[in-house]
């Protein structure tokens, strides 16, 4: 078991960028927003914070993520934090740490969702692909090793 398994509950800030990495496994990018609301007890007023995270999923979920799921649908979000690096057209560093999910659902708290299975493969079964951050092979086919969009 993964030592940085990451859980959260949040809405979809933007509606999901599906694409296509060169060895033709389907890679999806969003933004969760994840409200936290308190009571400050001294001045008995409601505050609240918004924390902002990077979502990256792969294969068939990224698919199924990117037919079902928009701007504003409250999800639940399950995987490993990861950082990634790449240097921009100037030459200049940059580095994001992102969720690369592992499980991406629609939160049926405040909503209902109806479930359409997808076909699997013939022979039966379904193995997914490894995601790019997962294999043993350098990631510079990985579509993402650019700038985030």
């Amino acid at each position: 078991m993964p030592d940085n398994t990451v859980t959260i509950v949040g809405n979809i800030t933007r509606d999901p960028e599906l694409k296509f990495l060169n060895s033709g496994q389907a890679a999806i990018r969003l933004s969760v927003a994840v409200n936290r609301r308190w009571q400050n007890r001294q001045t008995q007023e409601w505050e609240e914070r918004v924390s902002y995270f990077d979502i990256a999923g792969y294969g068939p979920m990224a698919e199924n993520a990117a037919n079902s799921l928009s701007k504003g649908t409250r999800v639940v979000v399950t995987g490993r934090l990861e950082q990634r690096s790449w240097e921009t057209e100037n030459g200049d560093k940059r580095s994001i740490v992102e969720i690369n999910a592992d499980e991406i659902a629609p939160s049926l708290r405040f909503a209902t969702a109806a479930v359409t299975r997808t076909p699997r493969p013939e022979g039966g079964s379904y193995t997914p692909a490894p995601s790019p951050a997962r294999s043993a092979e350098p990631t510079s086919t990985y579509a993402f090793d650019e700038e985030p969009f």
